[in-house]
């Protein structure tokens, strides 16, 4: 390169060095912000960790509950005597069951409430 190319190119820099720096940078803050490993990208992972985490602290829970029960159910029986009567409609000898239609909604003439 001769001095004059030199000169040509210092003067583009000295005039457009620090716009081409600013644009420089610009584009690397909206990669960093808006790219897929950016910073909203980040913020939305994050959030579906929060939301996983809870969904699993409630999933504990519940299966804790259900534990406590599946053990009640091994080992009380009268827990296991009220299913039978309740859900089953089973009852000790001697004992009569009378069951009481609960009453519904109130039909039409076409069949509908």
């Amino acid at each position: 390169m001769n001095s004059t190319g030199r000169l040509q190119e210092q003067t583009f820099w000295r005039k457009h060095g620090g716009t081409v720096l600013a644009l420089v940078i610009v584009f690397l803050l909206a990669h960093d912000v808006f790219s897929k490993h950016g910073f909203l990208a980040m913020r939305q992972e994050q959030q579906e960790i929060r939301r996983l985490r809870e969904e699993v602290a409630r999933l504990n829970q519940e299966n804790s509950r259900l534990e406590n029960q599946v053990q009640g159910l091994r080992s009380d029986p009268k827990l296991i005597e009220q299913i039978a009567r309740d859900e089953l409609g089973l009852a000790r000898p001697g004992e009569i069951i009378i069951k009481v239609p609960v009453p519904g909604p109130a039909l039409d003439s076409s069949g509908k409430p």
